[in-house]
């Protein structure tokens, strides 16, 4: 079932061209990472498909309906959203917050303690929001955003100001989501702790698509070579590995194309002197980089 599809989307402002036409299919139980620099049309994307903002051109729907169409709000119960920064009523607490935000999505506020308990804010569920430190500030946002079980759950940085075991403990939460058929489409700067939860990426820069695929698909696309790292004093390559070999301060290092993998570790564990042998494959923040860099420029990533 598609649950988000984009045909030929394009967003201008006064006559800037935000988004340049964007071809994209979410299916339910997906999870897309949207990476890209500052400027690059994450955030744009994520409102065409909130519906807060129309296409200048092209076809958004969203559960096969207009997101922009004034009968299409009871979308917005099957919506879960959580911007980079969260804001809430200083004065207020956790729970207080929380009822609210269910009050204005229809949901029972009864489900609103337990909400707070499974993003770790239970014990402070009654204490003023300004009490709260930036990471349970963004644990509150991501309660705000589960309210009602989302059938679709769009994330705007939503590990920042989280300590790593909150951030796991967050990603394990997107798995349970997934299993539920929920779909995720999550932004990120932190590529590495993403790279294992998402299905698949889509990377952008200004305003261009620049890749779209699985993290396989992307590593065959981009051609970027697999890292051999090799120990052992009295390990000797022969011609012509010896020639490819790098020295670094992490040792010895071989770079083969990924279609070469498997054969060149076949040579390498019958060699003698071999003591141990780490592959590293290109990692998504490897992909990311040479997007960005070949088709927008170093200036792009700053």
């Amino acid at each position: 079932m598609k649950i988000v599809e984009l045909q030929q989307v394009e967003k201008v402002y006064q006559g800037v061209p935000a988004l340049q036409p964007l071809d994209l299919e979410l299916h339910q139980g997906e999870v897309l990472g949207l990476f890209g620099h500052n400027g690059a049309g994450k955030t744009t994307t994520i409102k065409l498909i909130l519906g807060l903002i129309g296409a200048t051109t092209g076809k958004v729907s969203v559960f096969g309906e207009d997101p922009t169409r004034s009968d299409a709000r009871h979308l917005r119960r099957k919506l879960g959203f959580l911007q980079e920064n969260v804001s809430f009523y200083d004065q207020l607490t956790g729970l207080e917050v929380l009822q609210y935000f269910a009050r204005l999505k229809g949901v029972a506020k009864q489900t609103c303690p337990e909400l707070l308990a499974q993003v770790g804010l239970g014990d402070a569920s009654k204490r003023r929001v300004k009490t709260y430190s930036k990471g349970m500030r963004q644990r509150l946002g991501l309660a705000q955003a589960l309210l009602g079980e989302p059938e679709l759950l769009l994330l705007d940085e939503p590990t920042v100001g989280l300590d790593p075991i909150a951030t796991q403990d967050f990603y394990h939460r997107i798995e349970q989501l997934k299993q539920q058929g929920c779909t995720v489409i999550l932004c990120s700067h932190v590529l590495p702790g993403v790279e294992k939860y998402i299905d698949r990426a889509l990377i952008l820069g200004q305003g261009q698509l620049l890749a779209q695929g699985s993290l396989a698909e992307l590593r065959q696309q981009a051609n970027l070579p697999a890292t051999f790292h090799l120990q052992g004093d009295a390990l000797t390559l022969p011609e012509p590995l010896a020639a490819r070999l790098q020295h670094s301060a992490n040792g010895r290092q071989l770079a083969v194309p990924l279609a070469e993998k498997m054969a060149i570790l076949q040579q390498l564990s019958g060699l003698a002197g071999l003591e141990d042998l780490d592959i590293q494959l290109p990692s998504l923040e490897d992909i990311y980089t040479y997007y960005i860099r070949t088709q927008c420029g170093p200036e792009a990533g700053q």
